[in-house]
């Protein structure tokens, strides 16, 4: 609506002599924001002078004309932009004028990945302490000391919601989630040789999401998710727990590997920091709390990596694993490297080592189902002075026979 000169100075004039938009809008019978967004433009023309100067204006411009003089305020500029301690740069949007000279630009930060894990890693510092110790489990009485057995598990996305009749592979929810994870280790403790060592080697996307929202933390995708978050968190420690007794009661030693990875970054940290705290005092279990991406294992002339599979795959992994790790990788004379992400099977033989990448157990969401895979998990059995002694595969639908999985 067009506002004559007459209304406006008698708006000005009513701002002035109560120093208030609410009370000089009260005496003229408008709205508020009516009047304050009036007196605004009417300041950003130079159309009221100086007399005051608005709040939250500047004076940008006068000009000397023969019908008087005019002066030109505008919005003040806010104070120089700083990036806040443990922030990082995430987007900047810049508007430019015809030669390329910057108009205006919007800088978009976000909290730093270190910031966020040092965040983590100081949470679980301040109450791990307080965490009950497990008790010792008898060792058992017999193993064959040259052998270590790697069960593999990667990507079992606890929390993941699929309907078969959707994908065409099968529910998969929290409930059997569990139930499958641990039926698979029941049977493949019970077919593996009786080594001294053993490594639970958990490659990363153990959980479906990192947080209250189902998303992915990286790239804020939508995922199917079954479940409340504390239900998923509280499956993946009994889980977790229920597992390394089970290996205790077979092996002597256990290394616990639990790889970074893009769905479950934080949860990865929270589980094996919780672990390691759990377990401090049984000494038959090392859990590797190493925070980087990258991880090893040495078993006299065998090395073997791991890596979730998100920052390198099967065709370029081996390259970092040596360069991050070339005193062990020196140090041995065979080595495999272990990934997962692709939810695919794969082996391939570089000039450095076998490096494998593993399917999952899990049954595939609605996005998953566009790529076709099996479902399975592996235990190997490595000798220290051979390298690979043979391995046991185990389907999904094999040891779920006879179980319902009805979502």
């Amino acid at each position: 609506m067009k506002i004559s000169k007459e209304e406006l100075e008698a708006r000005h004039a009513a701002y002035l002599k109560h120093g208030s938009y609410r009370a000089a809008a009260q005496e003229l019978g408008i709205g508020k924001t009516a009047l304050q967004e009036c007196l605004q433009r009417a300041a950003r023309k130079g159309m009221l002078g100086t007399s005051p100067v608005m709040p939250g204006f500047e004076i940008t411009k006068v000009s000397n004309t023969p019908r008087g003089d005019y002066v030109q305020q505008k919005q003040k500029k806010g104070p120089v932009f700083e990036l806040p301690d443990g922030f990082l740069p995430k987007r900047i949007s810049n508007l430019s004028d015809g030669q390329g000279r910057t108009i205006a630009r919007w800088d978009i930060v976000e909290p730093s990945k270190e910031q966020q894990a040092n965040a983590m890693r100081a949470a679980v510092e301040a109450f791990k302490e307080e965490i009950p110790r497990a008790p010792a489990i008898d060792a058992p009485a017999h193993t064959l000391s040259d052998l270590l057995n790697q069960y593999t598990i990667t990507d079992h996305h606890l929390g993941a919601l699929a309907w078969g009749e959707e994908t065409g592979s099968g529910d998969y929810d929290l409930r059997i989630g569990e139930q499958l994870i641990l039926r698979w280790f029941a049977a493949a403790i019970a077919q593996s040789p009786p080594a001294e060592r053993a490594v639970f080697a958990q490659l990363g996307d153990f959980l479906h999401y990192d947080s209250f929202r189902s998303l992915t933390p990286e790239h804020g995708h939508h995922l199917d998710s079954d479940s409340r978050y504390p239900k998923m968190v509280r499956a993946a420690i009994r889980i977790v727990r229920t597992v390394i007794h089970m290996l205790l009661e077979k092996h002597k030693r256990l290394d616990v590997i639990m790889c970074d990875a893009n769905h479950d970054p934080a949860g990865e940290v929270w589980l094996r920091e919780m672990m390691a705290a759990f377990y401090d005092d049984e000494p038959r279990v090392r859990v590797d709390t190493n925070p980087g991406t990258y991880s090893v294992i040495e078993h006299g002339d065998v090395s073997l990596f791991y890596h979730h599979g998100h920052r390198r795959g099967v065709k370029n992994v081996d390259s970092i694993l040596v360069g991050k790790y070339r005193e062990i990788y020196g140090r041995t004379s065979i080595s495999y490297a272990h990934t997962g992400h692709k939810h695919a099977d794969e082996l391939k033989t570089t000039d450095l080592m076998k490096v494998e990448q593993h399917e999952t157990l899990a049954a595939p969401d609605a996005y998953g189902s566009n790529w076709l895979s099996g479902r399975s998990a592996k235990v190997i059995t490595y000798h220290k002075r051979f390298g690979e002694d043979g391995r046991v595969t185990l389907s999904a639908a094999r040891v779920m026979q006879g179980a319902s999985t009805c979502a």
